[in-house]
C-alpha cells in the first residue's frame, strides 16, 4: 500500500498496536499466548499490507493468497490482523478472546471466524494441511488455467511445528512434488513452555530442509526491518519449483522488558505492570487497552481491499468461462454433476467381491462426473481401493493427474486431504488399512472439527483379513471413530451398499470414512439401490412374522452371518429380523419413528460385527464381537475362532431370547 510504504511512522505505530492487542487479550483472558504474536507483529503487518492478495471483503475468493497459521497458539496475532483488515471482527470480539461462544476461540477454527483458512492447534497440522493447499493450488491452474488459479501460500510455522512428526512427512512430500508457492516463515525464537529449545533440540534445520528438496533462505535478525522482511519473501515468490522455507530469528515477546526470550512469555499473559511498562516503551497509552487509533485502522482497512480490483476481475472472468463452468463449480463445491449416481455400479446378486474393490469400481465409475475427486494412498494404493484408472500420477511434470501417492505418510496424508479439501476445488479420497487409521487420528479429529469434506478409505477391515495378525487387525477402531463428532462411519454390507456409500460421502459436506473389506463377501439379495443405506439403518429381510421375535443387526460383513444364522433361527420357529446398519451416525439422525420402524423397542436385538462390542448398547440388548486383540491365521478361520459364525449367532440369540 502506498500508505504505509510513504508513511514508516505510521507502520511503526501500527505494529506497535498488533503488539498492544497481542498483549491486551490474553491478560483480559488471563489466558494464551501473547509472546509469538507480540514478536511477529511485523511479519504479519509486512504480509498483510505489502504481500497477500485478498479481500477482506471475500474472505471465500477462490484465487485469494492462503494464510496458515500453524502454530495456532498464536491466534491473537490472527484475531488481530483479521479486526484490523475488516474481515468482520470488531473489538468486542477480542475482548472477548478465549470466552464462551465467542468468535475468537483459543485457537483457530476455520468456518467459525471469517478469514480463518484451517483449524490449528496441534502442532504441525497446519504445515501439512498447507501442503495440501498447495497442491490445490498446483492441481487447479493445471487443469482450469492460471487466470482462474494462482495464487500463494503462506505458513507461519513454530519450533514445536517443525518437532512434530508429521512436518517431516509433509515437508518431505512437498519437497518431493517440488510445490513452489508455498512459503513457509520459520519463527526461530528457540523457546518452548518447558525452556530453551536447546533443551530438545539440536537439529540443523536449513540442512534438513535442503535434504527435502526444499529452497532455504536463512534471513536471521531481520524480525523487525520491514524491508528485508518484504525483500526476504519477494524473494522466496520468486522460486517457483520448489518449496520455500524462510528461517526468521526472532524474540518471544519482544520488546517487553522483562519477558523477551523468556519461556513465560510462551504461554502466559505478562501481567498488568509488564503490560504496562511494554506499552511505554511502544509509545502506546499504559492505561488503556485494546488501543486501536481512528489512522491506523483506517490504514489497515484499505489494506484489506488492496485485492478488491483482482478479485473483481477474476469474477468477471469466471463469469464468462462458458462451457467448463459446471465441472469448475462441482469441483469447487466438491459435489457431482447432475444425474451423477447414475453413474454408479450394480451388483448381481450371488457375486463375491470384497468391498475395497467394489469401491475402486465406485471410485472410476464417478470420477468423470465428480470432478473434484483426487485420489491417493499411503503406499497401499491398490490395496485399498483407491487407484484412479489413469496413466501418470500427480507429480511436477503433470500437475492435473488426480491420483497422488502419499507414500508410507499416514499422518501426512491425512492433514494434506484436510488442506486439499479446505482449499477448494478437490474431493479428496486417501486410503491406507483401517488400523493404521491409528496414524492419522489427530488430522481425522480435525476433519471432523473443521468438518473438511474428505472421503476415507479404510480397508481391511477386521480380522477377515487374516494372516498379519493382531498388530494388523483392527478391533477398537469403529468403536473409537464412531465416538469422534462429525465423522460419518460408513461400513457396507456388501458391493452394492458400497455405491450407496458413495453416495453418502459426496452428498455430506464433511468427512466419511469408508471402512472396507480385504476378503471377498457375497453380494446380498436387496442391497442394490437400498435408500436404506442412506438412512444408516434398514430392515434388509423381514421376519416370517409380522412382529419379529428377534432382530439381528449387522454390519459390513457380518450382514452375511446374520442372514445364515436368521435361516437358522426361522427353521427353529424364531421369527428373525436381519437389520443392515452401514452408518450409525446416519440412523441417530433419522426420526424417532423410523428408528423405530427399524428397531422396535420391544423386540430384543442382537447385533454381529467382528470389531469391540464397545458402544452396542445403544442399539442392541446383547452383542457378538471380538472384545481381544486378533490372531494370525487365515482370515476366514480367525473369524470362525473369535466367534464370528452363524453358529455362535444363533447360540448367543438363543441365550438372549432365554435369558441366559
Amino acid at each position: 500500500m502506498s500508505t504505509s510504504l510513504n508513511n514508516p511512522e505510521l507502520e511503526q505505530r501500527a505494529i506497535s498496536v498488533i503488539r498492544g492487542l497481542a498483549m491486551d487479550a490474553p491478560q483480559r483472558a488471563n489466558s494464551g499466548h501473547p509472546g509469538t504474536a507480540m514478536a511477529l507483529a511485523p511479519l504479519a503487518h509486512v504480509l498483510w499490507t505489502r504481500v497477500m492478495n485478498y479481500d477482506a471483503d471475500a474472505p471465500d475468493w477462490p484465487n485469494r493468497d492462503r494464510f496458515v497459521l500453524s502454530c495456532g497458539h498464536a491466534s491473537i496475532l490472527l484475531y488481530s490482523m483479521l479486526y484490523l483488515t475488516g474481515y468482520g471482527l470488531t473489538l468486542d470480539d477480542l475482548k472477548a478472546f478465549r470466552q464462551f461462544g465467542s468468535a475468537t476461540p483459543g485457537h483457530p477454527e476455520v468456518h467459525h471466524t471469517k478469514g480463518v483458512e484451517v483449524t490449528t492447534g496441534p502442532l504441525g497440522q497446519g504445515f501439512a494441511n498447507a501442503v495440501g493447499m498447495s497442491i490445490a493450488e498446483h492441481h487447479l491452474r493445471a487443469r482450469f488455467g492460471s487466470e482462474l488459479f494462482d495464487h500463494y501460500t503462506y505458513v507461519l510455522a513454530s519450533d514445536g511445528d517443525l518437532m512434530e512428526g508429521i512436518s517431516h512427512e509433509a515437508a518431505s512430500l512437498a519437497g518431493h512434488l517440488a510445490l513452489g508457492k508455498l512459503i513457509v516463515i520459520y519463527d526461530d525464537n528457540r523457546i518452548t513452555i518447558d525452556g530453551p529449545t536447546d533443551l530438545t533440540l539440536s537439529d540443523d534445520t536449513v540442512k534438513r530442509f535442503e535434504a527435502y528438496g526444499w529452497n532455504v533462505d536463512q534471513v536471521g535478525e531481520i524480525a523487525d526491518d520491514l524491508d528485508a522482511l518484504h525483500a526476504a519473501v519477494e524473494q522466496a515468490k520468486s522460486v517457483t519449483e520448489r518449496p520455500t522455507l524462510i528461517v526468521l530469528r526472532s524474540h518471544i515477546g519482544f520488546p517487553s522488558p522483562n519477558f523477551t526470550d523468556d519461556p513465560r512469555a510462551h504461554g502466559s499473559p505478562l501481567g498488568p505492570d509488564e503490560v504496562a511498562r511494554t506499552k511505554q516503551l511502544l509509545g502506546l497509552p499504559p492505561e488503556e487497552s485494546f488501543y486501536v487509533p481512528d489512522d491506523v485502522l483506517a490504514f489497515y482497512r484499505e489494506a484489506g481491499r488492496r485485492g478488491r480490483s483482482a478479485r473483481e476481475r477474476w469474477e468477471d472472468l469466471y463469469a464468462e468461462i462458458g462451457g467448463r463452468r459446471e465441472e469448475i463449480d462441482a469441483c469447487l463445491s466438491g459435489r457431482g454433476l447432475a444425474g451423477w449416481d447414475t453413474k454408479l455400479p450394480v451388483w448381481s446378486v450371488g457375486e463375491s467381491v470384497a468391498t475395497r474393490q467394489a469401491s475402486r469400481a465406485c471410485l472410476n465409475a464417478i470420477v468423470d462426473v465428480v470432478p473434484g475427486l483426487v485420489a491417493g494412498g499411503a503406499d497401499l494404493t491398490e490395496n485399498t481401493g483407491v487407484k484412479v484408472n489413469e496413466p501418470e500420477p500427480f507429480s511436477p511434470a503433470n500437475r492435473k493427474a488426480r491420483q497422488i501417492y502419499f507414500g508410507v505418510r499416514e499422518h501426512g496424508m491425512g492433514a494434506a486431504m484436510n488442506g486439499m479439501a479446505l482449499h477448494g476445488g478437490i474431493l479428496p479420497v486417501g486410503g491406507t488399512f483401517f488400523v493404521f487409521s491409528d496414524y492419522m487420528r489427530a488430522a481425522v479429529r480435525l476433519s471432523a472439527l473443521s468438518r473438511a469434506k474428505v472421503i476415507f478409505s479404510w480397508t481391511h477391515d477386521s480380522v477377515g483379513l487374516g494372516e498379519d495378525g493382531p498388530t494388523h487387525q483392527p478391533i477398537e477402531h469403529l468403536a473409537a471413530m464412531r465416538a469422534m463428532p462429525g465423522l460419518r462411519v460408513v461400513r457396507p454390507a456388501d458391493a452394492n451398499e458400497t455405491a450407496m456409500a458413495w453416495r453418502i460421502a459426496i452428498e455430506f459436506d464433511g468427512p466419511t470414512a469408508l471402512i472396507l473389506t480385504r476378503q471377498n463377501v457375497p453380494v446380498l439379495d436387496g442391497t442394490a439401490g437400498a435408500e436404506g443405506v442412506l438412512r444408516g439403518a434398514y430392515v434388509l429381510c423381514e421376519a416370517s412374522t409380522r412382529v419379529p421375535n428377534l432382530i439381528l443387526i449387522g454390519t459390513g460383513s457380518e450382514v452375511a452371518v446374520c442372514l445364515e444364522a436368521a435361516g437358522m433361527l426361522e427353521a427353529d420357529g424364531i421369527a428373525t429380523r436381519v437389520v443392515s446398519m452401514p452408518c450409525w451416525e446416519l440412523f441417530e439422525e433419522q426420526d424417532a419413528t423410523y428408528r423405530a420402524s427399524v428397531l422396535p423397542p420391544d423386540v430384543p436385538a442382537l447385533s454381529v460385527e467382528a470389531a469391540s462390542t464397545f458402544g452396542w448398547s445403544r442399539w442392541a440388548q446383547r452383542s457378538v464381537g471380538i472384545d481381544r486383540f486378533g490372531t494370525s491365521a487365515p482370515g476366514a478361520e480367525a473369524l470362525q475362532r473369535l466367534g464370528i459364525s452363524a453358529d455362535n449367532v444363533v447360540e448367543e440369540a438363543r441365550s438372549l431370547l432365554t435369558g441366559r
